[in-house]
C-alpha cells in the first residue's frame, strides 16, 4: 500500500541559473559558483539557525520541481554513460525517480541575518536552478557523512571530464569577477550532453543575465561571444 507525505518548502535556492543546461552535475564541483538560501516568510526565524555558523558545510535536500511528472521507470540512461547504457533507478542521481528530491552538500560562506529577507545563507557550490525549493537543510558532519574510502560503483570507471577554457580577456572584462571565476568552474566540467561532440556546433548558456557562446573542439573550450540577456 503507497503512503503519501507532505513536505513543507521551508526555502529557495536563489542563483544565477535559470536554465537547466550549464547546471553542474553533482554539487561541489563550482566552487565558485554562490547562492542564497533564502527562507519562506513562515521560516525566517533567527533561532532556527542559532549555531550553524560553526559548521563548514551543510545538506541541502530539495525538489526537482522542473521535472515533468510522467511516472517513474526502474531504470534511467545516466548522461554520464552517454544516455545509452541503463542502470537502475536507485543507482543513479537522476531526477526521473518515484519522489524527485535531490540531495547537496554545499559550503557555507556566510549567513546574512540582517538582510531584507534575512536571515538568508549563502552557500557554494549548489547543483540547482534559480527558485529550486528546498525542504530541509541540515549540518554535514565529518566524522559520520565522510568515507574517504568510499566506492563509486560505474562512476569509477568513467574519466573526469575536464576542458581546457579559452576564455578571452576582452570577453571576461564584461563579467563581473565573481561571474567569471563561477564560469570558469561551469565550463570546465564541460556543459554539454555526453552525447554531444560535434566541434562546429555552437552553445549557449545563460548564466547570472549573461548567454556565454562557445564551442568545443579537441578538449578546449572556446568562448566566442558574451551577450546580455
Amino acid at each position: 500500500m503507497s503512503e503519501s507525505v507532505f513536505m513543507k518548502v521551508v526555502a529557495r535556492l536563489r542563483c544565477d541559473f535559470t536554465d537547466k543546461f550549464g547546471i553542474p552535475r553533482q554539487a561541489g564541483l563550482a566552487e565558485h559558483v554562490t547562492s542564497r538560501v533564502v527562507f519562506e516568510p513562515e521560516f525566517r526565524n533567527p533561532d532556527a539557525l542559532r549555531g550553524i555558523e560553526g559548521f563548514s558545510h551543510l545538506w541541502l535536500i530539495w525538489g526537482f520541481d522542473r521535472v515533468r511528472k510522467t511516472g517513474w521507470s526502474p531504470t534511467v540512461r545516466p548522461p554520464r554513460l552517454g544516455g545509452n547504457e541503463r542502470v537502475g533507478v536507485f543507482a543513479t542521481r537522476s531526477p526521473y525517480r518515484p519522489n524527485p528530491v535531490g540531495l547537496s552538500c554545499v559550503k557555507l560562506v556566510r549567513v546574512e541575518r540582517d538582510a531584507p529577507d534575512g536571515p538568508a545563507l549563502v552557500v557554494a557550490g549548489a547543483d540547482m536552478t534559480d527558485m529550486t525549493p528546498v525542504f530541509d537543510i541540515k549540518p554535514y558532519l565529518p566524522y559520520a557523512d565522510s568515507h574517504p574510502d568510499a566506492v563509486g560503483g560505474y562512476t569509477d570507471a568513467l574519466p573526469e571530464r575536464r576542458l581546457t577554457v579559452d576564455f578571452p580577456a576582452s570577453l571576461a572584462a564584461r563579467l563581473p569577477e565573481e561571474k567569471y571565476l563561477a564560469l570558469l568552474d561551469i565550463l570546465s566540467h564541460d556543459p554539454r550532453p555526453s552525447y554531444q561532440h560535434d566541434p562546429g556546433r555552437e552553445y549557449g548558456l545563460s548564466y547570472g543575465g549573461f548567454d556565454v557562446r562557445f564551442r568545443v573542439s579537441n578538449g578546449t573550450l572556446r568562448v566566442f561571444d558574451i551577450l546580455v540577456l
